[in-house]
């Protein structure tokens, strides 16, 4: 057997809007953001409070960090662009105590803190463990697949053997099954609170937990005013680490980038999250204002043509559109050149590192060439979609792009989405026939990038790209150690594929932006969203 627990953790190989004129400030006033309150404000929508429920957008996903706990967590390290960084490399106790992995890697055996309580003072159990993971594989959609990707696929796989003691069985031994339960969707629910609002039609409480969480993590949300702000309230009975330095942290949502870049600037908010490269870039300068940019692992910002849209189905008008992109001018608009380029690569693949640049560049000679090759060489109008929530990279780059696919016949029509409704209208529905997306896997191995982004039916192929032999190449390495003989001869064959075929076609490796001005001890997640739990004050 393989112990762990907090003493031996475990080393994984494998035009200037003022604040006055937003009114729902008022309610919280920037001079309430002082001693144990800490203020942060975002340009994100959260629409949901339950992670799991269908159409819930990335936003939302940092309740399921900051106000429920997983069985574990990942370490701690320095981040390549200052400040702190979860450490994919070591994985550390959260409401397990310790586990034990069996020598055959079948069998993964937790022990849970005993000290462990929910908000309303119950202790957690394994039952409530078991629950929840029924729950996070049977509700489909992206819980569904993202537990799928650990082997964590059916409900009889699970089992609360006593009160303290959850065993999981596995089909097969995989790499990715104990950083897979790090990931923000295997949270804990308190089992008993769900089931009492659960109904016939709604066995899972997913109305419910929708706007009332329940749950054993740091914080409780104590009132969530949709579009408008979050508020946590510490849970000061937390087990599953330090205890937060802050008592109460308001989230609010500020759409205009000039009016977060404002109040950052005066010191009014104590964090601006995810801010654009323009204000990174510039920030950066700024005295009292300390930036944060820290590259995104396996993450690429790309343009999807959907296959389910006639013309995209000829590889080569997929080709004169990597082709026409502006590369440069985008990173340098969009990004700032901030983050790193994921053009003009080698065209002989020789390792697996990812992500990695692709073969195409700039050549409008050749785009024209090679739509006057295919089935559309007259042009065609196309909507090249956006959301509004991501608009500080996306609408520059979609600008950039219209005026350059123009050139090869190509008219483009730039259609803005709320990001309330953007997941549902890329990811979900998959409607969109050319648009911009920035999936990011959070585990970090280039298979499960493609699990998720090129594998048909998986959330982030928004491209609906289906090819037998990448769905067969995935299956093969997803589970599969990363120093097998055959895995690197198999990645290397799908990044072959992947730039053949070109449903995604790579841009930039983005960079997370986050400013702080009186705050300290930021913490970059995969997720790409803040966890508040870290936080203490700049004067500590």
């Amino acid at each position: 057997m393989a112990p762990s627990s907090r003493r031996d953790f475990l080393k994984l190989t494998g035009g200037t809007i003022g604040a006055a004129m937003l009114p729902f400030l008022k309610a919280l006033p920037a001079h309430a953001a002082t001693g144990d309150t800490l203020v942060v404000v975002t340009g994100q929508t959260i629409n949901s409070l339950d992670l799991h429920r269908t159409g819930t957008n990335r936003a939302s996903y940092q309740v399921a960090v900051n106000a429920y706990d997983r069985l574990v967590s990942f370490g701690t390290k320095p981040a390549p662009g200052g400040g702190l960084s979860y450490d994919y490399s070591v994985i550390v106790p959260e409401l397990a105590e310790s586990w034990e992995i069996s020598d055959d890697g079948m069998t993964m055996t937790f022990t849970l803190n005993p000290e462990a309580t929910f908000w309303d003072g119950r202790k957690v159990t394994a039952e409530d463990v078991k629950w929840s993971f029924d729950r996070a594989v049977s509700v489909g959609g992206f819980p569904t697949v993202q537990m799928k990707a650990g082997g964590l696929e059916r409900p009889d796989q699970f089992a609360a053997v006593d009160e303290s003691t959850f065993v999981i069985t596995l089909d097969r031994p995989s790499k990715l099954t104990l950083p897979d339960l790090a990931v923000p969707v295997p949270f804990i629910i308190n089992a008993e609170v769900a089931k009492a609002h659960a109904t016939e039609a709604d066995p899972w409480a997913m109305e419910y937990l929708h706007t009332t969480p329940a749950g054993s993590g740091a914080y409780k949300v104590a009132a969530w005013q949709q579009g408008q702000q979050l508020v946590y309230e510490r849970n000061d009975a937390w087990t599953g680490g330090p205890l937060p330095a802050f008592s109460r942290v308001i989230l609010r949502e500020v759409p205009s980038p000039a009016t977060r870049r404002a109040l950052i600037e005066r010191g009014d908010v104590q964090m601006s999250f995810d801010i654009p490269n323009k204000d990174a870039a510039e920030l950066d300068a700024k005295e009292g204002v300390e930036v944060y940019s820290t590259p995104i692992e396996n993450c690429i910002h790309c343009l999807c043509p959907n296959t389910k849209f006639e013309p995209f189905q000829d590889a080569n008008v997929r080709k004169a559109l990597a082709h026409a992109i502006p590369y440069e001018a985008i990173f340098q608009t969009a990004a700032y050149g901030r983050g790193a380029p994921m053009w003009g690569g080698e065209a002989e693949i020789t390792d697996t590192a990812w992500p990695r640049k692709s073969p195409y560049m700039t050549d409008m000679a050749k785009a024209k060439e090679l739509m006057a090759a295919s089935g559309h060489a007259g042009g065609f109008e196309v909507p090249l979609s956006i959301s509004l929530d991501l608009a500080d990279w996306m609408e520059p780059t979609a600008l950039l792009m219209q005026e350059a696919f123009a050139e090869i016949g190509i008219k483009t029509q730039i259609e803005k989405i709320p990001g309330a409704n953007w997941r549902t209208a890329a990811l979900v529905d998959k409607r969109l026939p050319l648009h911009l997306e920035n999936f990011g896997g959070w585990l970090n191995t280039p298979d499960y990038y493609f699990f998720w982004a090129y594998k048909h039916g998986h959330l982030f192929n928004s491209s609906n790209y289906l090819n037998n032999e990448v769905e067969t190449l995935v299956d093969e390495t997803l589970h599969m150690s990363m120093e097998a003989p055959e895995y690197a001869p198999k990645i290397k064959r799908l990044f072959e594929i992947a730039f053949e075929d070109l449903p995604r076609i790579p841009l930039w490796q983005p960079a997370l932006n986050v400013a702080m001005n009186g705050a300290s001890d930021y913490e970059f997640w995969f997720h790409r969203q803040l966890d508040v739990r870290p936080l203490t004050s700049a004067s500590v």
